[in-house]
């Protein structure tokens, strides 16, 4: 004789392996997510780095033609209108208003002359438009 293995009960799925299927379904989403979306913070921290490059070098020609880097009073907008009293300028050297905005949207902070005898500093104050602070709060330095 041969064994019946016959089901006692309807054919699918039970509403708890339904259930336990889609916590692990949302948990590794959840993961997933938080990897991808958390790169996105650093990607605007090496965006903000590269466009502080292009101001640098951008305040290298004005300090070419000029004589001299803006001083924190005329500060980036130097870059693109020429501040009075100055001599030989032949902007502008920056183009676009955006590209005096950090990735987040903040002006950068700009000093001249700069702290420990640097000509000037550019400052973008993070992701929370602020001093100070970790991860993407952190501050970006021209000088680091």
């Amino acid at each position: 004789m041969k064994p019946n293995f016959q089901r006692n009960r309807s054919q699918g799925f039970s509403l708890i392996e339904i259930i336990i299927v889609i916590t692990i379904i949302g948990l590794i989403v959840a993961w997933a997510g938080n990897r991808i979306f958390g790169q996105g913070e650093r990607a605007k921290a090496g965006v903000a780095k590269s466009q502080m490059q292009d101001i640098m070098g951008a305040l290298d020609l004005y300090k070419l033609d000029t004589g001299k880097f803006p001083t924190s009073q005329d500060g980036l907008k130097a870059l693109m209108q020429a501040p009075s009293g100055a001599s030989n300028w032949n902007g502008p050297y920056i183009r676009k208003a955006e590209q005096l905005k950090d990735p987040w949207g903040n002006d950068w902070t700009y000093r001249s002359p700069g702290n420990d005898n640097r000509p000037f500093e550019i400052v973008s104050l993070g992701a929370d438009g602020q001093e100070g602070g970790e991860g993407p709060n952190k501050d970006i330095k021209s000088w680091e």
